[in-house]
């Protein structure tokens, strides 16, 4: 496969630059993979696409303010931070002008935080030790800014409509972006029909959005993001696989999590790790049965797994259809439903 196979080109004023007004009325392009049928709906009509038994898997990780502004303290010159990963005071930052920051170099974010440089790591990676005063997380949510991607050029009115409504555990930098079309009333709705809601979690950071350079999409390497699934959730899965019940993603993070799973396994187990799995065709899904998910970004290896669960054909010309439809794409743009039957 070959990164060029997984390029489109795709109007700028189709892409989203604010959420919809409601959660649940976004667009939802159902595209029947066995059949390549495409169906325009909103996204209120995915319950009528699940079946009493069916199992929903979604990701609680929690969008934290992770971007941070601020000046090194031996020139005073201007820093910009996106934290990937926090260990107790240890954090992994994507840094701006990487170059600029050595061993040792001080960065003051407010004057409750600045942070240390304890190591430098390839491709603007650096590990900072973080000094504060307080709760970091609550001095995060007081100094920092929720990092929305940089194609979106709005401000964020609402920091809550970049996250999910059930998002329950702090650690993302980036949001799980399948489940901002889920309201709690919908939610509720999709119990009383007698649909099982699980969660995973996966903490979104550079293996999620780092983009594809090597045009031999195998050489691509995927950087780690920390996952974790409950004993009463792997039992749950178990026991739907048994009974062969339809097991549906809602987003590539829940996929790559499940997928992960299952593939070290053989089956879904109470654990926590690490996870640099790369899906791309030709695969077989192990875990699921059809995934609701957004429309990504050309070259990404978002477009790349869900090419993976339909063809790469069929995506492309699902995608041709959304622009020539004029769907909104990416985080805050419609959804699709990858359905298996």
């Amino acid at each position: 496969m070959k990164l060029s196979d997984f390029d489109f080109e795709l109007p700028e004023e189709l892409i989203a630059q604010h959420p919809a007004d409601k959660r649940d009325e976004s667009r939802l392009m159902v595209l029947h993979k066995n059949t390549g049928e495409i169906e325009h709906r909103h996204f209120y009509d995915i319950i009528d696409y699940l079946k009493p038994g069916d199992v929903l898997v979604r990701n609680n990780s929690k969008v934290i303010p992770a971007r941070l502004y601020g000046d090194k303290r031996d020139t005073h010159a201007k820093v910009e931070v996106l934290i990937l990963k926090i260990e107790n005071d240890i954090c992994e930052c994507l840094c701006g002008n990487a170059k600029a920051i050595k061993t040792g170099t001080i960065i003051d974010f407010s004057e409750k935080l600045y942070g240390e440089c304890i190591e430098r790591k390839e491709e603007g990676i650096r590990i900072f030790r973080m000094h504060y005063e307080g709760i970091f997380l609550e001095v995060l949510n007081e100094v920092g800014m929720m990092p929305t991607p940089p194609y979106i050029h709005e401000k964020l009115k609402d920091n809550s409509r970049y996250n999910n409504v059930y998002a329950a555990i702090d650690g993302s930098a980036a949001c799980p972006t399948a489940g901002l079309h889920f309201t709690n009333e919908l939610i509720e709705k999709i119990r009383e029909k007698g649909i099982e809601i699980l969660d995973v979690t996966l903490h979104v950071g550079l293996g999620t959005f780092k983009p594809v350079k090597e045009e031999n999409v195998e050489d691509h390497v995927m950087h780690s993001e920390f996952y974790t699934m409950s004993k009463e959730t792997a039992d749950r899965l178990n026991l739907a696989k048994k009974e062969v019940r339809r097991i549906i993603a809602v987003g590539t993070t829940s996929t790559r999590t499940l997928e992960t799973i299952i593939c070290k396994y053989g089956e879904f187990k109470e654990c926590s790790g690490q996870t640099d799995i790369f899906i791309y065709p030709p695969y077989t899904f192990r875990s699921i049965d059809a995934q609701i998910t957004n429309f990504h970004l050309p070259k990404s290896t978002l477009i790349m797994m869900i090419a993976a669960q339909c063809s790469r054909e069929m995506i492309l010309h699902a995608y041709q259809v959304a622009i020539d439809e004029k769907y909104r794409f990416f985080s805050f743009g419609d959804s699709m439903f990858i359905d298996n039957e």
